[in-house]
């Protein structure tokens, strides 16, 4: 408890006491006005339909990492943590020389929100794949063969006998992506110049020395990103009982 006081309760604290420290009329203030609530509806969106896609290609990631042996599988496995290792700004550099103005594929996708939830793809990708992966692993396949043997289809037995128990480990995954996505700044600082995104926006704030602002969107941000997370906690705890 000392430990996460320290490094989470006390710092969250701090900044729900900046953003309320001018009365509740400043806090709603930063949170409602038109930026802010332009910037807190990018933010949500984009980072609902990367963790949605996310969840979907990590588990085929996962699932052609586990059951299938191909050439070069060590190597995939290892790229799978790039993002982890690399420097996020790296990510926005590169995809902004890759998609941006005079793109070498044709491809433009400059300044918009196309181009940030290709970075938050980059980013989220290790999250879904590594929490389904060691489920995977242990996941008995005798199951899986007595179902074929008893006439079920593969779409039947993966939705009935595999995706059950693979479901916690993806909705923790997705709800690891999109955690991730809500505060993303280092991989979109290059992207979002004309975009309004929350991080830039408390990043920008507290740059021009408004930091009761920065500090108010801060705690909008916590309040979203929280009440998804226990959505999807509860509901996938429904679910198991």
């Amino acid at each position: 408890m000392l430990y996460l006081s320290v490094f989470v309760l006390i710092p969250v604290a701090a900044v729900v006491s900046k953003a309320f420290s001018t009365g509740l009329g400043d806090f709603w203030t930063s949170v409602t006005n038109s930026i802010s609530l332009t910037a807190l509806e990018n933010t949500l969106v984009i980072s609902l339909i990367v963790a949605l896609i996310g969840s979907l290609m990590g588990t085929i990631v996962a699932w052609v990492l586990v059951r299938d042996e191909f050439a070069g599988k060590r190597v995939l496995t290892s790229i799978i943590d790039l993002p982890f290792a690399l420097p996020t700004i790296v990510a926005s550099l590169a995809l902004l020389g890759l998609y941006g103005t005079g793109s070498p594929v044709g491809v433009d996708l400059a300044l918009t929100k196309t181009i940030i939830g290709v970075a938050l793809l980059f980013v989220t990708l290790p999250f879904v794949v590594r929490s389904v992966q060691p489920v995977l692993l242990e996941l008995d396949t005798e199951v899986e063969e007595a179902a074929a043997s008893l006439g079920a289809a593969n779409s039947v037995t993966f939705r009935r006998v595999v995706l059950p128990a693979l479901r916690p480990a993806i909705v923790s995954g997705t709800a690891l992506s999109f955690a991730r996505c809500m505060g993303e700044y280092g991989s979109i600082v290059l992207l979002a110049t004309k975009v309004p995104i929350a991080s830039l926006i408390i990043y920008n704030d507290v740059e021009s020395g408004t930091t009761q602002s920065a500090a108010g969107l801060s705690v909008g941000l916590l309040v979203i990103t929280l009440a998804i997370l226990f959505g999807l906690r509860g509901w996938e705890s429904i679910r198991a009982r």
